[in-house]
């Protein structure tokens, strides 16, 4: 979106490539650029290059393909076109011409008209120059079905698999030929599908508005056409196993019973199939997840958290090897592809092999387990007995009454969720009242497990049951978790934290025990002095100080040194208050400190409820 926004359409490709070989030392770009837009090794030179080269490339738009995988074992060069347009054929010849030695190059083309065409061009025009050079076409598109006229089936995501086998079958040294046979092979066992839920926008237009909200695309290419079938949304579950059925079924029929509750914007009926790749039940795979731009990783783990066990369970296939990532995109499109190509020792071991490409996975290879088993967690040093941590069978008079306290704390913090969460989006990230009611329902539904006879190991087990949900800490006693959030946050009385309702709470209570208060007379005063301290947060400013005291030094004029006199204040709130402005921070108490007080206070009623009767 910023190089849509900033840079002109016809220098994207070119700074794209200049910040490419910027960052990898092992690249560089040819001669003639950025008319001849060709990335290659920096460690090749034609005149004593004495292995296969290996050569692909395409239009752009797709990064990191293809340049992104040039490097040793894997590509020798690639031959960058405009945006989704075929590179010429001066370019691919140069990029021949650059890196093939007396070895040969192979060069690995998807499946589109104009990289046929031109590729196919500039080797027979190699080829008359006297080098040896032969070509591999990838079609390893699963979403529509032969016969597709003299187009064929498009190049996909799969292809980034073939570069793989190529690139290290040529550097283990093999013949031409061997690498090509390779190669060809590999292209004959993968297959993939993709599903996007925007369309791409290109550089100086407007995006389409093809796809209508609430839809998706199934079957799809990685140039922004129209897909085989546009579906009404469905669950990440569902999609994965319609796709992976759609790769591996003998039976090709994609507006299908799947969708049967939800119909399809239009539908294909198509006649049986036979396989798109030779994949059985029985059949080792490898399975890859690419994002096609604007797909966040976590949501891509997703999809193959849920294409894993399908593939085990479903279709009766052990799965060697995951790749999950953005190996070829499709600009900024929302949305991602299934590749599976069935596997043997000899792809397994071409995949494994190392690469210097930059964005090949690492720490993908070596055996996939067929299932994986969590760690276990390990015990608390500190925490007694299995029985000492379970409710007790009959609550003595303080397991009573710490209960009731508990719960009218948990449920009060349930009662103005909202409100911590209104607060929040003005001071913070607006999922206060969320986070606070998570740990409270943890609580609520866990209590009935507290060894509540026991107060310090139930305060042990409220941190754990909210630590579990909210990512929160615990401390055995207030002043201990007070003086905990001090040490590790660095905030104290004054930064508009939750330390503005516990360390007036705390100091009162201290106070009023130690003037012979009853314990929970002692409580609610305190709590009082939370609510108190809570509400004032709301008239807390940014406190400054003057840089001077803090020992900054400079020359004056005359060159004598002395204190440096600044306006420049530094601002002493903590937490996400600290990069809000006084004037939104004036209109709304700290939420945190708003839930802190909230609870305290509802306990300490409880308590002194409990102990009246």
């Amino acid at each position: 979106m910023i190089v849509k926004a900033m840079c002109p359409s016809s220098y994207v490709v070119t700074e794209f490539i200049e910040g490419l070989v910027e960052t990898y030392p092992g690249l560089q770009y040819l001669d003639g650029f950025p008319q001849v837009k060709v990335v290659l090794r920096a460690d090749v030179s034609c005149t004593t290059y004495n292995k296969v080269a290996i050569i692909s490339g395409g239009g752009s738009g797709h990064e990191p393909a293809h340049a992104g995988f040039v490097g040793e074992g894997m590509l020798t060069a690639a031959i960058c076109g405009d945006i989704f347009s075929s590179p010429p054929v001066d370019s691919i010849l140069a990029g021949i011409r650059a890196v093939t030695g007396p070895m040969g190059c192979l060069l690995i083309v998807k499946n589109y008209t104009g990289d046929r065409l031109n590729f196919g061009l500039a080797a027979e025009q190699a080829k008359s120059e006297g080098y040896k050079v032969e070509t591999v076409i990838v079609g390893d598109d699963c979403a529509l079905p032969p016969p597709r006229g003299i187009a064929g089936r498009r190049g996909l995501a799969g292809t980034i698999l073939v570069h793989k086998v190529a690139g290290a079958a040529a550097a283990a040294g093999l013949s031409l030929a061997d690498v090509a046979a390779e190669a060809k092979r590999a292209s004959e066992m993968v297959g993939t599908m993709g599903v996007a839920l925007s369309v791409c926008t290109l550089p100086g237009q407007v995006t389409s508005d093809r796809l209508g909200p609430g839809k998706m695309e199934l079957g799809l290419g990685i140039h922004g056409e129209a897909g085989a079938a546009v579906a009404d949304l469905q669950p990440v579950d569902v999609v994965v196993s319609h796709v992976l059925t759609q790769i591996l079924s003998p039976l090709k029929a994609l507006a299908g019973a799947i969708w049967s509750q939800r119909p399809l914007h239009h539908e294909r009926r198509w006649l049986p199939e036979t396989n798109y790749v030779p994949i059985t039940r029985g059949s080792r795979v490898v399975l890859m997840i690419n994002g096609l731009g604007s797909t966040p990783i976590s949501e891509l783990m997703i999809a193959t958290g849920k294409a894993v066990p399908k593939l085990q369970l479903e279709h009766g296939l052990a799965v060697d090897r995951v790749y999950t990532g953005s190996f070829m995109t499709s600009l900024d499109m929302a949305g991602f592809s299934i590749s599976i190509m069935k596997a043997d020792p000899a792809i397994l071991q071409r995949l494994d092999a190392s690469t210097k490409a930059p964005y090949w996975p690492v720490a993908a290879d070596g055996n996939h387990p067929p299932a994986k088993i969590p760690v276990p967690v390990p015990p608390s040093r500190s925490a007694k007995s299995d029985e000492a941590q379970s409710r007790p069978l009959q609550l003595n008079e303080q397991g009573q009454i710490l209960e009731a306290a508990i719960e009218a704390a948990a449920n009060a913090i349930l009662n103005i969720k909202d409100s911590l969460n209104e607060w929040d989006s003005k001071v913070g990230d607006g999922d206060c009242g969320s986070t606070m009611s998570r740990g409270a329902k943890a609580i609520l539904e866990d209590i009935k497990n507290y060894p509540l006879n026991d107060a310090a190991e139930t305060v042990n087990e409220i941190g754990s049951s909210m630590g579990r949900v909210m990512g929160g800490t615990r401390a055995e006693a207030l002043a201990a978790s007070i003086a905990a959030v001090c040490k590790y946050g660095g905030a104290s009385a004054g930064f508009r934290t939750l330390l503005d309702a516990l360390i007036p709470a705390l100091s009162v209570l201290e106070e009023r025990l130690n003037v012979g208060d009853e314990p929970s007379t002692a409580f609610v005063l305190s709590s009082e002095a939370a609510l108190a301290g809570a509400e004032s947060t709301k008239h807390m400013q940014p406190q400054g100080v003057n840089v001077g005291a803090l020992g900054m030094e400079k020359k004056r004029d005359g060159g004598e040194k002395g204190k440096m006199k600044s306006e420049v204040e530094i601002c002493l709130l903590a937490g996400r208050s600290s990069y809000v402005s006084g004037e939104i921070l004036s209109s709304v108490p700290d939420p945190g400190a708003m839930a802190a007080a909230t609870w305290y206070r509802a306990a300490a009623l409880v308590v002194k409820e409990k102990y009246q009767r």
